[in-house]
């Protein structure tokens, strides 16, 4: 059974840095970043970042330039790093990937993020 667990969420104040952990328990391909705001449904969850097998990155524009994904091929674990954090930041960030060979996506249990004003 294939594990994602995710840790590094919490409590911080605006302007502040915070980066989660997304361990899997198996060699990984591409993998996403997802957050759900407060008050939004799960198939309102908004993608922040993804990350190739290659490396490459992907940003929403809301977190462009703030935020930056990235990956320990060892470890199995990708990471977000997140600097400048706003109030319209917080959510539950969630990381996601899909394997071979069929194609199954699994999620992570998912991760506070508070950020205050």
């Amino acid at each position: 059974q294939v594990q994602l667990v995710e840790s590094g969420g919490g409590l911080v104040q605006a302007g502040g840095s915070l980066r989660l952990s997304c361990a899997a328990s198996t060699t990984i391909l591409a993998m996403d970043w997802y957050r759900q705001a407060p008050g939004k449904q799960r198939d309102q969850r908004e993608l922040v970042a993804t990350i190739t097998p290659s490396g490459s990155t992907h940003y929403a524009d809301s977190v462009k330039g703030r935020f930056t994904i990235s990956r320990d091929n060892v470890k199995n674990t990708v990471y977000l790093e997140m600097n400048s954090l706003k109030p319209e930041d917080t959510a539950v960030y969630d990381c996601y990937t899909v394997l071979p060979p069929y194609g199954r996506g699994y999620w992570g249990q998912g991760t506070q993020v508070t950020v205050s004003s």
